[in-house]
């Protein structure tokens, strides 16, 4: 339901061989898909980036998150080579990278996911329910084999479902002005090309956003390619769904575009018809363009947030 109020709490973690600029170990993480700060191998301190975490000054918490990112630091210069030893690689460029996080509802029910990467293809993942790891290819195989005779999975399980959550209402709470405000989205509407027509988000906040289509009245689910929400450099999303129809199913029936979002009082019902559809692409264009001049809603970096212990 779009009433329904969600936080999160993400991190995102990669290790690259050494050997070229980028830094061998980065740590960013996001409350409510918003960037808080990162630490990296190169400045060796979490930096706090966003506006509306900068006035905790609790810091303690700060200071345990350095040494715990210090720490993943560690822990992925040695598991990076070990991997390229497992795969006989003696060299190139390597990555190894984690993304993990949890979900706090309304109603006090709460989610989490761990998963990882190699070379940038799914690897490995945590399965919650049965708290095992579940491999992405054969060469994961060994990796599961090692990590299942380790207490990895019960310990990431404890840190999402508890230390994790914790720390979503700390942040949450030191970034209520911010994290708790609500930005309409503005919906368009165009072709893509004869048989795609994309019924388009963006501008709104938080981050969840429902978009879906109906036919004469009728819900539809064929044909339709609902894409991931991405954030846009003001610290609001977009999302689109794209519709495949031919110009003939277009001209005999009722297409509509339904988008739902908590800053909404009712659903917004957009018609389709080769008109507006045609007219809309230009407008998308203007839109896009004016996107980029000032006034936006507050200042953002490219990613994400950081917090890794307990002391939430």
């Amino acid at each position: 339901s779009k009433n329904v109020t969600t936080h999160s709490l993400d991190y995102y973690f990669t290790g690259v061989t050494p050997g070229i600029k980028t830094p061998e170990f980065t740590a960013v993480g996001c409350v409510d898909g918003l960037q808080g700060g990162f630490y990296d191998s190169n400045v060796k301190e979490v930096v706090l980036t966003a506006d509306w975490i900068k006035d905790d000054d609790d810091v303690e918490h700060w200071t345990l998150q350095e040494l715990e990112a210090q720490s993943f630091e560690d822990l992925y210069k040695f598991e990076l080579p070990h991997l390229m030893k497992l795969f006989n690689q003696t060299g190139g460029i390597h990555t190894w990278q984690r993304k993990f996080g949890c979900e706090l509802h309304d109603d006090g029910s709460i989610t989490g996911y761990s998963q990882y990467a190699y070379d940038g293809e799914d690897f490995i993942r945590l399965d919650l329910n049965t708290v095992s790891w579940i491999a992405a290819n054969d060469k994961a195989v060994i990796i599961k084999q090692e990590w299942d005779q380790t207490p990895t999975a019960f310990n990431q399980k404890n840190f999402l479902e508890n230390d994790c959550i914790l720390c979503t209402k700390k942040y949450v709470d030191v970034g209520k002005a911010t994290l708790e405000g609500k930005v309409r989205p503005k919906v368009f509407l165009y072709q893509r090309d004869s048989s795609e027509v994309v019924c388009h988000a963006t501008g709104f906040f938080p981050k969840a956003l429902m978009i879906s289509w109906q036919k004469n009245g009728e819900d539809l689910h064929e044909d339709v390619d609902l894409r991931e929400t991405l954030p846009n450099l003001d610290d609001t999303f977009q999302k689109k769904s794209i519709l495949t129809v031919s110009p003939e199913e277009l001209d005999k029936h009722n297409y509509t575009c339904i988008v739902q979002h908590i800053s909404l009082e009712k659903e917004m019902v957009l018609q389709v018809n080769n008109h507006r559809v045609t007219v809309l692409l230009v407008v998308v264009v203007i839109f896009v363009w004016k996107k980029k001049q000032p006034g936006k809603r507050r200042n953002a970096s490219n990613f994400n947030m950081l917090k890794l212990s307990s002391d939430c």
